[in-house]
């Protein structure tokens, strides 16, 4: 007996040793009542160094309210869950810089590009464009030339023209200009000049009169001259051509901003002639051009407020990462590429689970199908894939850079799942990879270069899908959810679908 109190006095010290470390460790007891940090700050003490999965969720700076459903159901789960709570770390993805310039004085609600228009040109006729001496050249080898534009302010074109040689005895060419809208085939209007019908001469262009439609602000347009004779057309290029944009209504697309020719254009990039517009809605303009300088102070002030309430809710809950980029939503695929190099630097980790903030995520599921499908090895993609995707060129989706017709495949929906290895790749080639429209499909052109193990997530399980995209998380919605979430974590009944 006596040598067994021997050989367990050791074991009997050590345990008690141990015991008293993780109490001297603890954090003191909670007070009723205590907040959100206080619980975190305990998870945080206590989570592993490895995960099984981070989980990234793409998210807006003005999103709180996605972000506390979030936090309330399926992230509070996770928390409390004693295996999930050491596999799973997950993190929002929020641009660190609001953009400064108002939503209304935006070229589009989707960039930070300010709508830079002044002292516009109002209730008269404006020609687009002039070729001075120096630019006029005679006759080019070319027969086939356009210029694409966008409209920033809504205009009206009433005339089309061509140029025309000054040595010329009347107007002696078969042209015919037309108008196309960005993505269509048809064209909008059409003039056709010829030696019996060669419209009015104005400057050093010929103008024919068209059907009037009134060009709203973000319209896309390209002017294509062609030459019906043998000889090429009069023009220039667009570094040697005045334009007259308004005082700012109308920008020329150049190529070199990642302007294609669509499919149905030929020719080279260049000026043959003009048009002529007037500028609509000039009264609202001229209001908004004199209320912007008091509409940019509010906003400033406000984006102060919200860096305030995101400094504080990132110090509340821990779970907020802030990358290098305005968070617009062109800027999405950035803010990717520098989720992707900031858990590569602090996580240790195998899949990385990307999704959005109006998503909701059964993790148990998510587990059970990487173990199901072995998807927890090298060069792995799982999502649900769209191929041939034709490229939108109008539109919030919008592609001006990506010049085939159709993109490689890409994951949509509600998110996909991606190996250490591929993550490790887009976060060691972040700075030299480009960043196209939308980040599904810049990952699916970045994925296009190593070709991943696809693993499409299979259509029967539509019913039985792991996440769950909301699109607008309604009071009714957020509270059934957390009472079901609450419920579900407690062992009280199944947990009961979120589908959209």
């Amino acid at each position: 007996m006596r040598n067994w109190l021997v050989l367990l006095c050791p074991c009997v010290l050590g345990a008690a040793l141990h015991l008293w470390l993780r109490l001297r460790s603890a954090p003191p007891a909670r007070a009723p009542g205590a907040g959100a940090a206080d619980s975190q700050a305990f998870f945080h003490q206590w989570k592993s160094s490895h995960y099984d999965v981070v989980v990234g969720v793409l998210s807006a700076r003005s999103n709180r309210e996605l972000r506390d459903a979030i936090r309330n159901t399926w992230l509070k789960h996770s928390l409390r869950h004693p295996a999930l709570s050491q596999r799973v770390l997950v993190k929002f993805i929020i641009g660190a810089r609001g953009c400064d310039v108002p939503v209304e004085d935006r070229e589009d609600p989707y960039s930070c590009r300010l709508l830079n228009i002044s002292n516009p040109v109002l209730n008269q006729e404006i020609e687009a464009f002039s070729l001075s001496e120096e630019g006029s050249s005679g006759l080019s080898e070319a027969r086939v030339v356009s210029v694409s534009f966008r409209v920033l302010h809504p205009i009206v074109i009433t005339s089309l023209g061509v140029f025309y040689e000054a040595s010329d005895e009347g107007f002696q060419r078969n042209i015919t200009v037309k108008l196309y809208q960005a993505e269509q085939e048809e064209a909008l209007f059409t003039a056709r000049f010829s030696p019996p019908s060669c419209g009015v001469q104005v400057n050093k262009l010929w103008y024919k009169p068209v059907e009037q439609f009134i060009l709203p602000e973000s319209f896309e347009g390209t002017v294509v001259w062609e030459s019906q004779d043998l000889h090429g057309l009069v023009s220039g290029n667009l570094h040697r051509v005045t334009v007259h944009d308004g005082g700012g209504v109308l920008r020329v697309i150049t190529a070199g901003e990642g302007a294609l020719p669509h499919e149905f254009m030929e020719g080279v990039e260049g000026v043959a002639g003009g048009f002529i517009y007037t500028i609509q809605e000039g009264d609202a303009l001229l209001r908004s051009l004199h209320s912007r300088p008091q509409r940019l102070a509010d906003h400033i002030r406000s984006l102060h407020e919200e860096d305030a309430l995101l400094t504080e809710e990132s110090s509340v809950h821990g779970d907020i990462v802030f990358v290098d980029v305005v968070d617009t939503y062109r800027n999405v695929p950035a803010k990717l590429l520098n989720f992707y190099r900031w858990t590569v630097e602090t996580t240790s980790f195998s899949l990385l689970l990307k999704t959005d903030d109006d998503c909701y995520i059964d993790l148990e599921a998510v587990f059970k199908r990487i173990s199901q499908k072995n998807l927890d090895g090298p060069n792995v993609w799982w999502g649900n894939f769209r191929l041939n995707w034709a490229v939108d060129r109008t539109g919030k989706w919008q592609e001006l850079e990506y010049p085939s017709p159709a993109y490689p495949a890409f994951a949509c929906g509600s998110g996909y799942v991606i190996s250490r290895d591929i993550v490790n790749w887009l976060a060691s080639n972040s700075g030299r990879l480009k960043t196209y429209q939308g980040e599904d499909v810049s990952m699916g052109i970045w994925m296009a270069a190593i070709g991943p193990r696809r693993y499409q997530k299979e259509r029967k399980q539509a019913s039985s899908a792991h996440i769950y995209c909301i699109l607008l998380w309604s009071p009714s919605v957020y509270q059934a959810t957390s009472q079901s979430e609450s419920k579900w974590a407690e062992g009280e009944g199944p947990r009961k679908n979120m589908d959209s």
